[in-house]
């Protein structure tokens, strides 16, 4: 039986901005079967970036030492700074499971002009242009990663290292209109989207892409019952006066359990701060009136009763087994966002 190994990707500040990641997700997942354990999103300062592009060339081949002077070039030239009033951000996803490296080199794939066959992330998503003297004009990676286990290990504590400075929460990551109402809200991918290695995962990301919002946040997060309960407290009442004091109870501890694995009455107290069994992923949008937007592509509780194209009529089964959550005001996005600990750093304890 293989062991274990971590891997990682790169988002690239460009499949950010272009809203590709859902599309790049989905394909990491379900083509390398392997799990997520960790992300984090980046805006790499001067230091991060010169650090990282100087590890990048170690072929003698002379045609594969060519396309990793090629990465170091765009790593130092889109890494840092900002374009069209953006700060660059870049999606680091760690991937966990037997075989990680060569599975998630057959999914990345190399990046070559001469072929365009659409198999691989960079084959769809990169671009690698020459003209007819064969000067490279234009080249976008698409995704980043290392294809050998020292390069691997050797990365993840550098970006480890700078977790803390340059990632988290990218405040001001975004210039924004002074006249505009900017707003930040949560999404929670939920846990019926992580049954087995599957497309959903960015297919939810990809639906949420056409609100032109911007992801500021990214983590992978298994919800404590504490968390769980704090989180859907207030509709504990709710169900309570719907349904009586008993049944929405019952049916509030299933909400709970569905989070994070385990009922309250079924928790033993000194487990309730525990992570739970359950796995989800906490991402932060942030642009133009994001709530309403957000709110308006999830589509309500009941996927019975969505719009087609919306999240929930797309992946949804019933009010619980719906997909995601969005948080339905500027105040409730703050409460959540401090529930699940969006800024919390634990990429960092996984390296």
């Amino acid at each position: 039986m293989q062991n274990d190994e971590l891997a990682y990707a790169i988002v690239t500040p460009y499949s950010m901005r272009k809203s590709r990641t859902g599309g790049i997700i989905a394909r990491l997942i379900s083509r390398t079967g392997l799990d997520l354990v960790g992300s984090r999103m980046f805006a790499p300062s001067a230091e991060l970036t010169q650090r990282y592009a100087a590890t990048i060339v170690t072929e003698t081949d002379p045609r594969h030492r060519a396309t990793q002077e090629l990465i170091r070039e765009y790593v130092l030239k889109n890494f840092t700074g900002k374009k069209n009033g953006q700060r660059s951000r870049v999606l680091f996803l760690v991937f966990r499971g037997p075989d990680a490296m060569e599975k998630i080199h057959r999914t990345v794939g190399h990046i070559v002009h001469e072929r365009t066959s659409g198999e691989t992330i960079r084959d769809t998503f990169g671009d690698y242009i020459t003209d007819e003297s064969g000067r490279v004009t234009y080249f976008e990676p698409a995704v980043l990663a290392a294809f050998n286990v020292a390069a691997i290990e050797r990365d993840l504590k550098l970006w480890a290292e700078f977790s803390n400075r340059d990632g988290g929460l990218l405040d001001r990551a975004i210039q924004f209109r002074p006249d505009a109402k900017i707003e930040k809200t949560l999404v929670l991918i939920k846990p019926d989207n992580f049954k087995f290695p599957n497309l959903r995962p960015g297919g939810v990301i990809e639906v949420f892409s056409r609100t032109g919002l911007y992801i500021v946040g990214f983590k992978v997060h298994r919800m404590s019952v504490a968390q769980a309960e704090e989180f859907y407290g207030p509709v504990l009442p709710v169900l309570q006066e719907k349904l009586g004091t008993h049944k929405g109870r019952v049916a509030w501890e299933d909400i709970v359990a569905f989070m994070a694995g385990t009922k309250p009455s079924d928790c033993p107290p000194e487990k309730r701060n525990d992570p739970g069994s359950e796995k989800c992923i906490a991402i932060v949008y942030e642009g133009e009136d994001a709530v309403r937007k957000i709110r308006e592509v999830l589509g309500p509780t009941d996927p019975a009763k969505a719009p087609p194209g919306s999240i929930r009529k797309e992946f949804g089964q019933n009010i619980m087994v719906n997909a995601a959550h969005a948080s339905d005001s500027v105040e409730n996005a703050r409460r959540e966002m401090a529930i699940v600990r969006v800024e919390e750093n634990n990429f960092k304890p996984l390296i």
